[in-house]
């Protein structure tokens, strides 16, 4: 009969519990509609809700307390310790209650953090370990592009050396001349890869560009007789650095030239087409040949820093043009197969890098000596 009173009492102090939260709940809560409420307004309802569920286990306490206590006395320790075991259930059950989003908040935040700290150091070996490999690639090849030549000039210059007299110097001389130069190139091209260089914006028309182009092959491409078919849909204008634009023309034009006449292609063509996207957000720029084409390792390699498959190529024109385009905010694909010719899109935002998130910085570049 006691212990039904004593639950029956409990049931009520936590009935008196629940209704005190729900109308402090009310108070400082109101509906806000229209707009959402400020970090400020969440961390000070937070704060309220967290002080009305303390109020409320101290609301409980006390008079679990002072029951206990009331017993010890009057009843007796035995009475007592059996209403405070039972009634002590309900007191800790509340007391959890109290805590148990704080410790809920707390573990999802010490899970979260650690589960980032091992996917943030994983990712950031990773990034560390493809970027270690390539300095070694890139270092390999600047090795290999300037020892090479360097090798070959020291050697007939100690030819020379051995017989002053012989007739044969002079050739022996010219050769590595023309070995250094090779190596100065090199240099040359690498400074102007690395070297960053403010964009000189205005507006351009990228037909006039890739006029301006062509003009500067006019002679070998007649030379090669090649038919350039011109497809211009309008003037595609846009915000870029008249200058560098037309150095990546010129590099793109100049490789497909390179194609054709290497690969001794029959009929050789060349398509230049420019024109703007559905959106007339970007202008595009498409280069193509009917040259020999690539195979899939080596379209894969052509934008690294020194890859060529030119006897007299420094490896360095296509990923200069890269670093160009995405200076501009653009992006470059190229698509080829073997015999099936070369093709080369590139897509530039109209308003500029600043509206497309592009860097403002880019290296100098020449379309000369490309990959």
């Amino acid at each position: 009969m006691r212990n039904h009173r004593w639950e029956r009492w409990e049931r009520e102090w936590d009935d008196d519990g629940r209704r005190m939260r729900v109308r402090s709940r009310q108070r400082s809560e109101p509906e806000r509609e229209g707009r959402e409420r400020t970090p400020e307004e969440e961390a000070y309802a937070e704060a309220q809700r967290l002080a009305n569920r303390k109020l409320g286990f101290v609301s409980h306490l006390v008079p679990y307390l002072a029951t206990c206590a009331f017993l010890l006395f009057v009843a007796g320790p035995r009475a007592a310790m059996i209403v405070a075991m039972a009634w002590g259930i309900g007191v800790a059950s509340h007391w959890f209650g109290v805590l148990a989003p704080n410790l809920r908040k707390r573990w999802i935040d010490q899970e979260v953090h650690q589960r980032l700290n091992r996917t943030v150091s994983k990712e950031r070996r990773v990034l560390e370990g493809q970027h270690a490999r390539s300095l070694e690639e890139l270092s390999a090849s600047i090795a290999h592009e300037i020892r090479n030549p360097i090798t070959a000039a020291k050697s007939l210059v100690q030819q020379m050396g051995e017989d002053p007299a012989s007739h044969e110097n002079v050739e022996y001389a010219r050769v590595a001349l023309e070995e250094l130069d090779r190596v100065e190139r090199s240099i040359s091209h690498l400074l102007k890869f690395a070297r960053e260089e403010a964009l000189r914006l205005a507006d351009v028309r990228m037909a006039d560009v890739l006029d301006s182009a062509l003009e500067s092959f006019r002679d070998r491409i007649a030379r090669l007789g090649v038919k350039v078919e011109r497809t211009f849909d309008g003037q595609s204008a846009l915000r870029g650095d008249p200058e560098k634009l037309r150095r990546v023309a010129l590099n793109l034009i100049g490789n497909a030239l390179d194609a054709l006449e290497q690969g001794g292609t029959r009929a050789p063509t060349l398509e230049v087409a420019t024109g703007e996207n559905l959106a007339s957000t970007e202008v595009w720029v498409r280069i193509r040949d009917n040259g020999p084409g690539m195979d899939r390792d080596a379209l894969s390699k052509i934008f690294r820093p020194f890859y060529t498959s030119k006897p007299e190529g420094t490896g360095l024109g296509l990923a200069i043009t890269k670093k160009l385009i995405e200076a501009h905010g653009g992006t470059i694909e190229a698509q080829s197969a073997p015999g099936a010719g070369t093709e080369f899109v590139l897509a530039l935002p109209k308003a500029g890098p600043e509206a497309s998130g592009g860097s403002l910085a880019s290296a100098a570049t020449q379309g000369e000596g490309a990959a």
